[in-house]
């Protein structure tokens, strides 16, 4: 790819939704510059994959950033909580991590306004997801105005834009454009609570709503699961 090509800063978790919205950017002829933050998750092991993404989009550049959240606490992800097994519903789960897509935003702002981009993808979807206040679009397009007003770039005329492409996708259409990307389903990793082992524990909300995703759109996920879904 041309170094003539625009930059996209990717907030890339490791998980499926960020992999395939790092693809699509690149599908687009970004150049991708990714951002991944530990954040003391349980699911630590979605460093790794990460790592994978980045190198199988032929990414420029790769940060991993430090943010110890556990010295929060409040989530399931961040604290001696246990992560629910029994199915989605409506209400905000005990795995929402208070202000996390607020705080992973300000942070790849920041990275997107040190890399000379303009543009930001985040992988939030807000159809299947897990009932999360920071996935929502008016969360994005208030971020957006926020990012204007709060660097140096906005104010001197050059926006960021706050791309999102899986808002309005289901899972199963994540599930789709991971098969149309040519992407890996086991480079990436959902599971909030893997097992001693290594394995996807396969019943909490990430990983039960990632297999009806995949189940939904006929596509094979090659992510190895410890236990069978009600």
């Amino acid at each position: 790819m041309s170094n003539d090509n625009p930059i996209a800063a990717i907030l890339l978790s490791g998980g499926l939704d960020s992999m395939v919205s790092a693809a699509l950017a690149r599908e687009q002829g970004f150049r991708l510059h990714c951002l991944t933050i530990n954040y003391g998750q349980r699911h630590v092991r979605e460093l790794e994959s990460a790592e994978r993404i980045a190198q199988e989009l032929t990414a420029e550049r790769h940060v991993t950033l430090s943010l110890d959240l556990r010295q929060f606490g409040g989530s399931a992800l961040t604290a001696d909580i246990d992560v629910p097994k029994g199915g989605v519903d409506d209400s905000i789960p005990v795995t929402y991590v208070p202000a996390r897509n607020l705080l992973f935003l300000a942070m790849t702002t920041a990275f997107a306004e040190s890399s000379g981009s303009s543009d930001i993808f985040i992988g939030v979807n807000a159809l299947d997801y897990s009932g999360y206040p920071d996935c929502r679009p008016e969360f994005i397009e208030s971020f957006a105005e926020t990012a204007r007003l709060g660097t140096k770039q906005g104010v001197e005329g050059s926006p960021f834009t706050i791309h999102a492409p899986l808002q309005h996708m289901t899972k199963a259409d994540v599930a789709s454009e991971c098969a149309r990307l040519g992407l890996g389903p086991e480079w990436s990793w959902s599971c909030y609570d893997p097992t001693p082992e290594g394995q996807a524990c396969g019943l909490c909300d990430s990983c039960r709503l990632r297999r009806k995703g995949f189940a939904e759109a006929g596509v094979t996920d090659t992510t190895a699961y410890a236990n069978d879904a009600d």
